[in-house]
């Protein structure tokens, strides 16, 4: 072979080892958990950024809006047909002994029991309607000798025509089918639904009225359903300043879904969409105006960790052997740790693992 092809052949196997040499030192080979990255007694070069393991609570949440509302809505009929002459003012709360509305320039009075009203009651009626009808009497300080028992009596009587003299309309000691309303307590009025001059009857809602306990109401979207469980944790941003917590007490029907005064859900969702939950508040006192009025932050809290070691999700490292670790720095060390992994949330990530404490740096990837 003459010289100058001796020389060509030398000159390609050169270029091939430099070839080899580049591509092998691109190549990071990771050390087993545990080893010193500098025991070979190279120097090590560490990792690109570093961070610190932090001691804190973990909160995996989801922020919908929301808005209040009052709980146990329920539609008031009329048994009986007449006209509207005062109709109900929407907003306002109504107590034991007030008017709800007025039919036929006869007021509706709102009384107290579980026992919804189905009937007239006169001398001679018996049931739990009349016991419920005299324990109000009572209560408003009319028939200040009447035994308050299952049946309407002359004793009944007289206390219903002097409560009848106080409203100011006939006093006939009867109470009419439709005169009075039974509620278990005091109702806020959501709703007018029969205006003045409108006819109504027992097909028709007059008013739409809910308890006077404010809750707060908000939608969730069908993959979110598992927050919808009562008893979830809540964390509300009012709009009048502060924050509240409260619980999920279950999935509002889609007719609840409306504003207290009888607008849409606004920002919390239409009724068709998602899941339309309703939250009872740990502390409804001090409520402010303008927390009935703007919009909430209502973040559902589906799991939490308190005092717990974390990392950003970046310093976790997947280990060629399976598992997960980090790569602590010791000075001009560093060395792969395995750890165990759990909660995530705004992230960072709960760590455990032998030696691992508060302070410790350890290599995070850039960002």
């Amino acid at each position: 072979m003459s010289s100058a092809g001796k020389r060509r052949r030398g000159l390609v196997a050169l270029a091939a080892a430099v070839s080899a040499t580049a591509v092998t030192a691109g190549v990071m080979i990771l050390t087993n958990p545990g080893q010193d990255a500098s025991a070979d007694g190279r120097k090590p070069k560490g990792p690109p950024t570093t961070t610190e393991i932090t001691r804190a609570d973990l909160v995996q949440s989801k922020t919908v809006d929301g808005h209040l509302d009052y709980a146990q809505r329920r539609a008031v009929k009329s048994p009986v047909e007449g006209t509207i002459t005062k109709a109900a003012q929407p907003g306002n709360t109504i107590s034991l002994g007030q008017r709800l509305y007025e039919r036929d320039a006869r007021p509706v009075v709102l009384l107290y029991g579980p026992t919804p009203t189905f009937r007239a009651m006169k001398v001679g009626t018996r049931g739990p309607d009349v016991l419920q009808l005299e324990r109000n009497l009572r209560d408003l300080g009319f028939g200040s000798g009447l035994y308050v028992d299952v049946r309407y009596d002359e004793a009944t009587k007289a206390a219903v025509k002097q409560w009848q003299k106080s409203l100011d309309v006939t006093s006939n000691g009867e109470i009419g089918q439709g005169d009075v309303v039974f509620q278990r307590g005091p109702v806020r009025v959501v709703s007018a639904d029969a205006a003045l001059a409108d006819t109504i009857g027992p097909d028709k809602a007059v008013l739409t009225v809910a308890s006077t306990k404010p809750v707060v109401r908000a939608s969730l979207s069908e993959a979110d359903g598992a927050l919808a469980a009562n008893g979830t944790k809540v964390e509300i941003a009012m709009p009048g300043g502060g924050n509240r917590r409260g619980k999920v007490s279950g999935v509002a029907a889609p007719e609840e879904s409306e504003s207290a005064e009888g607008g849409s859900g606004g920002s919390g969702g239409s009724s068709d969409e998602g899941i339309q939950v309703e939250i009872t508040l740990d502390d409804d006192t001090k409520l402010h105006e303008k927390d009935r009025q703007g919009t909430l932050n209502v973040k559902f809290v589906s799991e939490s960790r308190k005092d717990v070691l974390t990392v950003p999700v970046e310093a976790v490292v997947a280990l060629r052997e399976g598992g997960y670790g980090l790569e602590l720095v010791q000075g001009a060390k560093t060395r792969m740790v395995p750890v165990e992994t759990g909660l995530t949330a705004d992230g960072r990530i709960e760590v455990s693992g032998a030696g691992l404490a508060e302070g410790m740096k350890v290599g995070a990837a850039e960002q």
